[in-house]
């Protein structure tokens, strides 16, 4: 919890007891915590921000507050013949209250995001971009033509006092995901006050010239910053890093006029939840959002509006990553783009195309061994599918590739859904494993930077020929050509 929703729950329980104790044994001074709690309240509301699962503790220090006036008063202190009815249903009422507020707040946190370990600072920049050449294939406009929100995180240099960006801007553009799998769309509003690492427009790192790119797809009624954490890491390790909004694939993007382009529901099909048939026909399409963002790198690198990252931009040394639909388009693309030199595809299956010709491209795949998939409820189509599109890949590529299950790790872990609650609730909601979720997180950003720093960096990693004696859980395979 943050620092002042703290103090409004210990002042509401101090009042809370200051009120019950009867008024002809308590000291003088006990009549005054009544009154402070309300302000609290308020002043946790306008420094650190409303959340709805502060509504009982705000509530309550209202309540509080007239039982101070009231108990203040001479006529509170005459007996009545309902005033232990009164008197016990209100310390009921008030002890629930506080209960339920302490709890949703500690279950759903306000939560940090760890200091990445790397050298660097973080800096990021947000890019609306217009793809005209391509009419925009989920809507019925035909004037509509395909919009990205891209947000680029940069090494930059250390400022610990720089004022960090948010993760989310508007927790509200959540809500079509979370109806979808019948949750209240407010549920994750708070994630509004949650702040980064990064610092909104901070200088690039002078360290080098320029810096490594890589592009990040996410999954499935997703959001661009639904990996922050890997992000992070990578960033604080000398990459450069694009995070892609894809409208109508993504939960919501808001685009700076405020039109909002929300989730496609044809992208989730019940009775094929892995896999939706609607799929096939707008991968290729994703994948092009893709190369349309490398382009758009191109031409930032040239001359960036913004003045940060012109030349920045190691365009020769460009690779992608995703996470569940983002690892499909991630594979997509490399399959289309020979300028992305190295491909980390995140727990899913193949798309047929690239599972016959194979991938020229260095390629890391994530998963889970059957039995967790089995654990974790998926189907056996879907389990069979995942598995046998992956190792055919896996056999048909021609590059160095590198295949990583991690068993008791759960879907969600390859993003930041661990972060989002409490353990034993997100354990609960299956949004965890049986892994412990520290490890799982250390073990993705591990590989991911051993990968890439390999097959882009030109670093030889220990990791990658031989995982066993860092990770002996990890079920690891190579093969190169």
């Amino acid at each position: 919890m943050r620092p002042l929703e703290v103090v409004l729950l210990l002042a509401d329980l101090f009042a809370y007891v200051s009120v019950l104790l009867p008024k002809p044994r308590a000291p003088r001074w006990l009549r005054y915590p009544a009154f402070a709690a309300l302000p609290i309240a308020g002043a946790q509301a306008v420094i650190e921000g409303p959340r709805w699962q502060m509504i009982p503790a705000y509530l309550f220090g209202a309540l509080i507050f007239l039982a101070g006036i009231v108990r203040s008063r001479r006529w509170a202190s005459t007996p009545g013949k309902n005033r232990p009815l009164v008197t016990y249903l209100g310390a009921g009422l008030g002890a629930l209250g506080l209960a339920l507020s302490a709890t949703l707040a500690a279950v759903l946190p306000v939560f940090r995001f760890p200091r990445p370990h790397g050298p660097y600072g973080i800096g990021t920049m947000t890019y609306h971009w217009v793809d005209s050449s391509r009419p925009e294939i989920f809507t019925d406009d035909p004037d509509d033509v395909r919009e990205l929100m891209v947000q680029v995180w940069y090494p930059a240099e250390v400022d610990p006092s720089a004022p960090r960006a948010p993760y989310v801007e508007d927790g509200r553009i959540l809500e079509s995901t979370l109806r979808l799998i019948n949750l209240p769309g407010f549920i994750l509003t708070h994630l509004k006050y949650v702040t980064t690492n990064a610092v909104p427009g901070a200088p690039v790192a002078g360290a080098q010239t320029s810096y490594p790119l890589l592009i990040f797809s996410h999954g499935r009624g997703g959001f661009r910053q639904h990996n922050t954490l890997q992000v992070e890491e990578l960033v604080s390790h000398g990459y450069i890093v694009a995070t892609i909004d894809h409208p109508y694939a993504a939960s919501a993007v808001r685009f700076p006029d405020e039109r909002l382009a929300t989730f496609d529901g044809r992208m989730f099909d019940p009775e094929h939840p892995g896999h939706a048939r609607f799929l096939d026909g707008v991968i290729p399409f994703l994948a092009q959002d893709a190369i349309f963002t490398l382009n758009r790198l191109a031409a930032l690198n040239e001359a960036d509006p913004n003045g940060l990252l012109t030349g920045r931009l190691d365009m020769q040394r460009a690779g992608i990553f995703g996470s569940s639909l983002g690892g499909i388009v991630s594979a997509e693309a490399c399959l289309l783009e020979p300028r992305l030199q190295a491909c980390l595809v995140q727990d899913v299956f193949m798309p047929a195309d690239v599972v016959e010709a194979g991938l020229q491209q260095p390629t890391l795949w994530f998963s889970r061994d059957r039995g967790t998939m089995q654990l974790e409820g998926w189907t056996q189509e879907d389990i069979d599918e995942t598995e046998s599109t992956i190792r055919t890949t896996f056999e048909n590529s021609h590059a160095d590739r590198y295949l990583v299950l991690v068993p008791g790790m759960f879907h969600n872990e390859f993003s930041d859904a661990a972060l989002l609650a409490w353990p034993p609730l997100a354990r609960k909601l299956g949004l965890i494993g049986t892994i412990d979720s520290r490890r799982a997180q250390q073990i993705t950003i591990d590989f991911s930077l051993a990968f890439f720093d390999q097959h882009l960096k030109g670093i030889p990693s220990a990791l990658l020929d031989n995982p066993t004696e860092q990770y002996p859980e990890v079920l690891f395979e190579v093969r190169r050509p």
